[in-house]
């Protein structure tokens, strides 16, 4: 049986998306069978993220209305063989697309895969609720602003609701040479406030705009490759290794290093 994890925030534009596709891939790389199922109707944009938009036949709108079959909207990624891509549609009938036709979707991937990651849209309203309802679990994609730790709040209470007991936050986009400087809060401090426990620490680097604006996953020649990896293996249990963002910066090279990334 798949784990089924939500990845959510309630605050659009924090990276859910980012955060679904790369962590996809780092289980792949750990050789998992994994699944990425997009809930985002209407504004979705994880086959574009992922690079599939061009390979879509069928999308989960699709199966909800009985018109193929549920291995049939499946896309498999390239280059890893054990990464599939459910994709979303952009127009739907809502008296159809309802939050028990998306879980029954979601339950009837479950005996093929290791983990169904579901990419949460925005906000906690009814679409909030229909990529929810089938997850178990949940990871909430938070960064270091008050206005996202405030929506994360709000999620984190809602998720009670839902009976979902295990979750756990990302906290993505952060500047180590700002957490240095004592100019962004540091993930830990945020894990304190929110009163969760912390999965992953991505560092905003600017190798994911690039890479995902050609619809490709994050390599080794990125800093984030690493923290993608480590929530990963965070996530199997593998570890509890969070990623450092404030390592190189730090010691005397590193105030220099910060001097420059204030400069570019």
């Amino acid at each position: 049986m798949a784990r089924k994890i939500v990845i959510t925030s309630g605050k659009g534009g924090v990276g859910k998306t980012t955060i679904c596709a790369n962590l996809g891939v780092a289980l792949a790389r750990l050789n998992r069978r994994v699944v990425l199922v997009d809930v985002d109707l209407g504004l979705n944009n994880l086959d574009v993220v992922t690079g599939i938009e061009n390979k879509i036949v069928y999308d989960i709108v699709d199966v909800i209305e009985g018109k193929c079959r549920v291995r049939q909207a499946l896309v498999q990624d390239l280059n890893f063989p054990n990464l599939y891509i459910m994709p979303s549609a952009h127009s739907y009938n809502k008296s159809k697309v309802t939050k028990e036709s998306v879980k029954l979707v979601v339950d009837s991937l479950s005996d093929f895969f290791d983990f169904i990651l579901i990419d949460c849209p925005a906000g906690i309203d009814e679409p909030f609720s229909r990529a929810v309802f089938g997850a178990d679990e949940a990871l909430v994609v938070v960064t270091p602003h008050l206005s996202s730790l405030r929506d994360a709040d709000k999620v984190l209470m809602l998720l009670g609701s839902y009976n979902i007991s295990n979750y756990s936050l990302v906290v993505n986009r952060v500047r180590g040479d700002m957490v240095v400087d004592k100019e962004m809060i540091d993930a830990k401090k945020i894990s304190q406030i929110l009163s969760a426990d912390l999965s992953g620490i991505i560092p905003e680097d600017d190798s994911i705009t690039t890479f995902l604006s050609v619809g490709r996953f994050v390599n080794n020649s990125c800093e984030s490759f690493i923290a993608f990896n480590l929530l990963a293996k965070h996530i199997l249990g593998e570890s509890k290794k969070l990623y450092d963002c404030t390592q190189k910066y730090k010691g005397f090279v590193g105030f220099f290093k910060r001097a420059i990334r204030r400069k570019v």
